[in-house]
């Protein structure tokens, strides 16, 4: 099992450092959050916490995950990023897929895609998009993001999004791996179609296990169940080396963690900590 580091609500300023340090100890990944902007009022609760309030303010950071990217990647060589998750429905798939196509070259196919639905419909509306259909758009949004990231002329006609042949170039020397975000049987539906793995928000250990045996129902059904999928996750009551070793018993491929415990600590604070996570947890469990 291979280990992400978050970096949710961390200062801008402290970015580059981390990447720098959480490669040297060995993290395999960094998870990008996405959030496009505060607003003062939601139509719709947070769907990850008990009371659907959100846990941040308006004054938290949120950078734009692609930008990033190709900051963290420009001081790293082998670490990888992916977003955890991005956002589908208020961005347009062609522009989407120029930035992913750049940002996956510069950072030398070190990129892959986390995706979701999103959950407040503010961020649709008032990116020009319309928030009911956002799951017919994440389809096609997916599909010409492939299509676009693999090369060449391509065209698309769907139902939302249509156009001619055209060409972004150059392409991503190797593919762009897509996880699909998710905890609601369309989306685990989605992620088993057409994903190359599937990405949690906070989830207890019961219900991870759930979920992935679902996982595997459904890619068998679509006849996917012998291709790579990653099984991303954040699981909230399953800490300590025997914690992670259940997590990948059941199938879990990479587990998503914070190993600080304060979001306003230090830099230096949170390079501590992620030595300390690295004697504590990925030496023994990479060693066996």
């Amino acid at each position: 099992m291979k280990f992400t580091l978050g970096i949710a609500l961390s200062p801008l300023d402290q970015l580059t450092g981390l990447a720098r340090t959480a490669e040297e100890v060995g993290f395999a990944s960094i998870a990008l959050p996405d959030s496009l902007f505060y607003s003062e009022h939601v139509s719709a609760s947070y769907p990850y916490t008990p009371d659907g309030s959100r846990f941040w303010n308006a004054d938290t950071p949120w950078p734009d995950p692609m930008v990033a990217a190709g900051a963290m990647g420009a001081v790293t060589s082998t670490i990888r990023f992916y977003t955890q998750v991005l956002k589908l429905d208020p961005r347009n798939p062609l522009l989407l897929a120029r930035q992913i196509g750049t940002v996956a070259v510069l950072t030398g196919n070190r990129f892959g895609l986390g995706v979701g639905l999103g959950w407040s419909p503010e961020e649709s509306y008032w990116c020009g998009t319309g928030f009911k259909d956002r799951g017919v758009r994440a389809d096609e949004s997916i599909e010409i993001i492939r299509r676009i990231l693999a090369g060449g002329m391509v065209s698309f006609h769907g139902r939302h999004f249509s156009f001619e042949k055209l060409q972004m170039s150059p392409a991503p020397a190797e593919p762009v791996p897509i996880y699909v975000g998710g905890h609601t049987e369309p989306a685990l539906r989605r992620a088993a179609r057409i994903g190359d793995g599937w990405s949690s928000a906070m989830i207890g250990f019961d219900d991870l296990r759930s979920v992935i045996g679902r996982l595997r129902e459904l890619r068998t059904e679509h006849g996917r169940d012998g291709l790579p999928f990653e099984i991303q996750a954040v699981c909230i009551d399953r800490p300590g080396l025997d914690g992670f070793r259940q997590q990948a018993e059941i199938g879990v491929t990479d587990a998503i963690v914070v190993p600080w415990r304060r979001f306003d600590a230090t830099l230096q604070e949170k390079q501590d900590a992620l030595h300390r996570f690295a004697e504590k947890f990925i030496k023994p469990l990479s060693s066996g």
